[in-house]
């Protein structure tokens, strides 16, 4: 037995509720800087990072892991995905995160908030965290009869809390994606978006033909204006994202780029800008008009500038949370350097989206959210070992894993039809 899988199995026999723990000789990413620390401990109190060094002491009832020499990160970041809002994807009673009100005459609602769909006991959450992703950013979108304004959105932490932390996000798609919901004209984006600005600063009255905000819609929306909270914009064309960097100085509004496949075209203006860019590092070739310039080395080329850059995922990163890990080490295959990597999945999305007295690092007074892994966290051969929230160690379980050992260990033998019914008959 390793020394790693004896100290997990010490681990477990401990009360689940303590949070008074100590690491021993890890390898720590902080997340932040410095960016590695080796044959280092980290104390655990209270459910927070109490101390960090060599050889530190602590009373004797306090939990040790030895990590080995093992790889100790802060939880990471999931990605904007729909965990708790999204259950089965093709299952339209079972997702929340987007909306489309265009049939009743209200096509633009900044106010739709996605966080109070939220499901702490969604099966996706226990499924996402066991493999070292301890929180995420909810999306919000819209469907076919919705606008360029998908909603609001807001970071949970996968610990099975009910309430979002940190500020809210507001969603917008601009480019060809988008065009289905503007009149088929980029255009037309802007126009909208400019007149919503002059609907919350008054210049169009609220009772006016025209006016396409409620009053709640107004409200929301001013909150993101006059740099009040992040705007994420989803858009890849290098053409849009100039543009956007344009309407976000004129409004002063504060923008984060989702996707942004061409967005190493004009990575000086994105890094003097401050606007953090959320890559797709398997966006290779491009997949429309609008990513004829899509790179492997999108991330790296950006973070050279000066970028921050975080990560995402296309399609279903809600039930694949876990390949994000994935995505950053292809950037890193590309040329971004490994911390910058680590970073990318970890402190760089707490700073956006206003979280880092929560999550995304390893520090003195910062909650412990714990990733123990068996090897390099951007390998898709390395798996979370144990992953602690508050420093309290969760059970590494999932519905995925009860069914795995359902069907490879049943508790009744198959010779006796202990197997399901679907299961085929061994060939004897």
């Amino acid at each position: 037995m390793t020394s790693l899988a004896a100290a997990v199995l010490a681990l477990c026999a401990v009360p689940a509720t303590a949070r008074e723990l100590l690491i021993r000789n890890a390898t720590v990413h902080t997340g932040a800087s410095p960016a590695t620390l080796t044959n280092t401990d980290v104390l655990v109190s209270g459910g927070v990072i109490r101390q960090i060094g060599a050889a530190l002491s602590a009373p004797a009832s306090v939990r040790v892991v030895d990590a080995g020499e093992r790889r100790l990160t802060p939880a990471l970041f999931g990605g904007i995905t729909g965990i708790g809002i999204e259950e089965v994807s093709g299952e339209r009673s079972t997702v929340d995160s987007r909306l489309g009100l265009g049939a009743a005459g209200m096509p633009v609602r900044p106010e739709f908030d996605v966080t109070l769909a939220y499901n702490p006991d969604s099966l996706l959450v226990p499924v996402a965290r066991i493999e070292g992703i301890g929180w995420t950013l909810l999306g919000a979108g819209s469907d076919s009869e919705g606008s360029i304004i998908g909603g609001q959105g807001g970071v949970f932490r996968l610990d099975g809390s009910a309430d979002p932390i940190g500020p809210k996000a507001l969603f917008v798609d601009i480019g060809a994606d988008a065009a289905g919901l503007s009149g088929q004209s980029r255009a037309a984006q802007w126009m909208i978006l400019d007149q919503l600005v002059d609907e919350v600063r008054g210049r169009i009255p609220l009772d006016a033909k025209v006016a396409l905000l409620t009053p709640a819609g107004r409200k929301s929306l001013a909150t993101y204006l006059d740099n009040g909270g992040r705007v994420v914009v989803g858009v890849d064309r290098a053409a849009d994202i100039r543009q956007l960097l344009r309407w976000s100085a004129k409004h002063k509004v504060r923008i984060a780029i989702l996707g942004g496949a061409e967005a190493w075209k004009l990575a000086p203006q994105l890094a003097a800008a401050d606007v953090a860019v959320f890559v797709n590092p398997l966006d290779t070739l491009p997949a429309g008009f609008d990513q004829i310039g899509a790179t492997p080395e999108n991330a790296a080329r950006l973070a050279a500038a000066g970028v921050a850059v975080g990560f995402s995922q296309s399609g279903d990163g809600s039930h694949n949370a876990r390949k994000i890990r994935q995505a950053a080490g292809n950037a890193v295959a590309h040329g971004l350097p490994w911390d910058l990597g680590v970073a990318g999945l970890t402190s760089v999305p707490a700073k956006v989206f206003g979280v880092t007295d929560s999550v995304g690092s390893i520090a003195v007074g910062k909650r412990a959210d714990l990733v123990l892994w068996s090897g390099d966290p951007l390998e898709v051969n390395a798996v979370a070992t144990q992953v602690w929230f508050d420093g309290k160690p969760i059970q590494m379980r999932s519905r995925q894993t009860d069914l795995r050992d359902r069907y490879l260990q049943p508790t009744v033998p198959a010779e006796r039809g202990g197997l399901p019914p679907a299961y085929p008959a061994a060939v004897r």
